[in-house]
């Protein structure tokens, strides 16, 4: 919640910035472009982390579940096996 309420203070007070700016219109549109590029591109890139993080706990899950498997068909207690 809080990264949500920097990331949105700071993305309106970019906004202002580029609207006080004394320059003209020209000027003001190459870099409100700029921002809507920085904006998507930031989405796309807390996305992609996203799912690489998901993508390694699945991996750690079926990890784990091997593990278990193995170890539960390994009766250590058992006389015949060694």
């Amino acid at each position: 919640m809080q990264a949500a309420i920097a990331f949105g203070l700071s993305l309106v007070a970019l906004v202002i910035g580029i609207i006080k700016l004394p320059v003209g219109p020209w000027e003001r549109g190459f870099l409100a472009l700029g921002l809507i590029f920085v904006v998507s591109s930031a989405f796309t890139l807390a996305k992609c982390v996203r799912d690489r993080q998901e993508v390694e706990e699945v991996t750690n899950r079926v990890d784990k579940a091997r593990i278990d498997k193995l170890l539960i068909e390994q009766d250590v207690f058992h006389p015949g096996q060694v």
